[in-house]
């Protein structure tokens, strides 16, 4: 969990130029927010550590990865207790075409977010999970385009 820290406008300047570009240069981003290279390096650091970034990654094309089907699944189940949960968040877990995860408000339960290669994938991925977790409704639904994806999370909201 993130830390509360003050940011200031050159902490969401890296934080803007990193959800760029993670692997950019340290002399390129420091030059970027107005800055030297040490207190940008503090920066980025007290960021880490405060949680505020998690982590950096590489982010993959789906289609050149042959992952290119997005599948929503929505789940409801008639369990609702914590062994159940436990066992169920367990399951999605071990699934490597699982992107998300949510537990739902309204009528859904859940909803899990895939990447496969095609509807034979998603037929074995079904099988795997009803046969590691007992679930009364599945339903499934093809992402036909994608309008927005993104992994940028927006900024404007920051005091």
């Amino acid at each position: 969990m993130a830390e509360k820290i003050h940011l200031d406008s050159f902490d969401k300047k890296i934080l803007d130029c990193l959800q760029d570009d993670a692997s950019m240069a340290l002399a390129e981003l420091a030059r970027r927010v107005g800055l030297s290279t040490t207190p940008c390096w503090r920066r980025i650091n007290r960021l880490q550590d405060a949680g505020i970034i998690r982590t950096r990654v590489a982010l993959l094309d789906r289609k050149a990865m042959n992952a290119g089907v997005t599948v929503f699944v929505a789940v409801r189940t008639a369990q609702h207790n914590a062994q159940w949960l436990g066992r169920f968040a367990k399951a999605v877990a071990s699934f490597p075409e699982v992107m998300d995860c949510y537990r739902m408000s309204g009528e859904i339960d859940y909803l899990i977010r895939l990447a496969l290669p095609d509807i034979e994938a998603y037929d074995a991925f079904y099988k795997r999970l009803i046969a590691k977790i007992e679930l009364s409704d599945v339903t499934s639904m093809f992402a036909m385009e994608e309008i927005k994806s993104t992994t940028r999370l927006p900024l404007h909201y920051l005091p």
